[in-house]
């Protein structure tokens, strides 16, 4: 890559520049990802605990051992599925609400992938 760099005449510190802002800029939209953002909310965090200890359940299940109201709960769980936190199948009337452990890996590997990425440049 620095010899093409070099063969096109351009200055090599011009490149690394950009490339370093284009890895600065891939790292900071993966963090701006939903994940994070459903993972401030100490209510959520109690949701997600829920889910934890019953594995797969529907909002009154997941409601019974919190003190928010069921649409406080309902709201809590849609950001958490907008995240890629749940996943939600449904069984006759009722969602049934569980947690997506893949997902959330991947997403988390993907971040490091990305942090990985801007190492060089910051914090050797």
């Amino acid at each position: 890559m620095y010899f093409i760099v070099l063969s096109l005449g351009l200055d090599p510190s011009n490149f690394i520049h950009m490339n370093k802002e284009l890895a600065i800029d891939s790292a900071l939209s993966v963090l701006n990802d939903p994940l994070f953002k459903a993972l401030q909310e100490p209510a959520r965090l109690a949701v997600i605990r829920q889910l934890l200890i019953l594995g797969k359940a529907d909002i009154s299940q997941i409601a019974e051992g919190l003190p928010q109201e069921r649409s406080v709960i309902s709201r809590h769980l849609q950001v958490l599925l907008d995240a890629g936190i749940l996943r939600v199948e449904r069984a006759g009337r009722h969602r049934i609400y569980e947690i997506n452990g893949l997902e959330i890996i991947h997403k988390f590997e993907a971040i490091l992938k990305e942090l990985k990425l801007i190492m060089p440049y910051c914090c050797n």
